[in-house]
């Protein structure tokens, strides 16, 4: 019952903050647990992130298959100043995204607070949630920062 009370919150949560992604995975888990589907949650929760990345990937591949993008502009990457910053960009973040799991790892309790900076971002500072790695990875720097700076 405590889980309904926290899913009906983070509705009215979403829908205040007007995050209809928040609001709808919400109300797709309550009805889930509503009907006794409660064993497909583990299932869920291991696949979702992937299937979530699946379709996000799928997304910004659009331009590729639709041919907005073309070879020209794949070239151009390589050889202008915003091109190598975001292939640097990508490198680090997927790095990061690295540190995040292993952090996650060692210490898997945070994912309590990543899920609730994630749920603040999203309502408050209309963010995009694109997976918990990143937020770990962030998180992985922050620690590091902080241990440089306090120890």
């Amino acid at each position: 019952m405590n889980g309904n009370l926290l899913l009906l919150a983070l509705i009215v949560i979403g829908m205040v903050g007007r995050s209809n992604i928040i609001t709808t995975a919400a109300c797709i888990l309550l009805v889930v647990k509503l009907i006794h589907l409660e064993r497909y949650l583990p299932t869920i929760e291991r696949r979702g992130l992937e299937l979530g990345l699946l379709f996000l990937t799928m997304g910004v591949l659009v331009p590729f298959a639709s041919e907005r993008i073309s070879v020209k502009d794949v070239t151009a990457v390589f050889t202008s100043w915003p091109g190598i910053i975001a292939l640097v960009g990508g490198a680090l973040a997927t790095w990061m995204n690295g540190k995040g799991l292993d952090l996650l790892k060692f210490d898997p309790q945070l994912i309590v607070g990543l899920v609730i900076g994630s749920i603040m971002g999203i309502i408050f500072l209309r963010g995009v949630p694109v997976g918990p790695l990143m937020a770990a990875g962030i998180t992985a720097f922050l620690l590091k920062l902080g241990q440089f700076f306090f120890k």
